[in-house]
């Protein structure tokens, strides 16, 4: 065998012995803002999805699953991350913390932005690419990955946790019939969750992220249905205008049919499956080629 091509196989192997392959605590020690310590409600946590080696590209993607703030919908996790490790990218499901479980604002951002570090800190030892971390949900986790694109830092050199030492900005975004307003179009039960029976004002503005957008949030592929009566397309629109005036790129597909919760079209996905995907999944691959996620 060509010393090469030894050197590389022994150099993957490497790499794959370090990979996690089961469910991981974002914080080994206790989450801040944890009330308890119970592995449901109180631990965040992320499960990998990995490609194929043959067929990943060194991409990844944070996904968060929807469900009102209030539970986690499956389909809208495991599917989706095991839809993106088909085509190349590797997928982390992020379990983070309910307002079913009394968690408020900011106990969620904090989840998913750590998540994002997580990705990012480990990419050399996981054949990641640092530059190439994206951040996925639907629903109430849109909301959640809207709140990952619009609230994030470079992190704090300084920390004594290298993992906090990584950004949190994700390169990207997927946001699949998403909450996005706190404000008049949102989901009731979102917010509720979320921020509590009566918040402020300012915490209301703070977390309708179609009003924090900037030129630095990442490109964003967005779509919503017209009969979605759950979460009102309005909250995809006003997005989307705001990343236009802020010169962001995105994609935006709004479909005629379908009500909330279409996820991928089907539920249990398998690789046979893929023609009987919604379109959204087509038009999504089409848009992470062009972002360099998937070849």
């Amino acid at each position: 065998m060509p010393r090469a091509l030894l050197f590389c196989l022994l150099l993957c192997t490497a790499v794959w012995a370090q990979r996690p392959t089961t469910e991981q605590p974002l914080w080994p020690n206790g989450a801040p803002l944890a009330t308890g310590t119970d592995p449901v409600k109180d631990v965040p946590t992320l499960t990998p999805f990995w490609p194929a080696p043959e067929k990943a590209t060194g991409a990844s993607m944070v996904v968060c699953p929807g469900g009102g703030y209030g539970g986690l919908a499956g389909y809208e996790g495991k599917d989706y991350a095991l839809f993106l490790a088909e085509h190349g990218v590797a997928g982390f499901v992020l379990k983070y913390r309910l307002g079913s479980a009394g968690y408020r604002h900011p106990a969620m951002m904090y989840d998913v932005q750590r998540a994002i570090r997580t990705v990012r800190a480990n990419s050399a030892a996981w054949g990641l690419n640092p530059k190439l971390i994206g951040v996925m949900g639907s629903s109430a986790g849109g909301h959640l990955a809207s709140t990952a694109a619009t609230h994030f830092d470079t992190g704090d050199p300084n920390a004594a946790d290298p993992i906090d030492r990584a950004g949190c900005r994700p390169d990207l975004a997927v946001l699949c019939y998403a909450v996005i307003s706190m404000g008049a179009n949102t989901h009731g039960g979102s917010r509720a969750n979320l921020l509590g029976a009566n918040p402020s004002p300012e915490l209301i503005t703070l977390l309708s992220n179609e009003l924090q957008v900037t030129k630095d949030t990442p490109p964003c592929f967005v779509w919503h249905t017209f009969e979605d009566q759950a979460v009102r397309v309005e909250n995809a629109l006003a997005f989307v205008a705001a990343l236009q005036a802020n010169r962001v790129p995105f994609d935006l597909h709004v479909y005629q049919k379908g009500n909330h919760g279409v996820a991928l079209g089907l539920h249990d996905y398998t690789p046979a499956k893929e023609p009987q995907l919604h379109p959204w999944t087509r038009d999504l691959l089409v848009w992470l080629q062009v972002q360099g996620f998937v070849k």
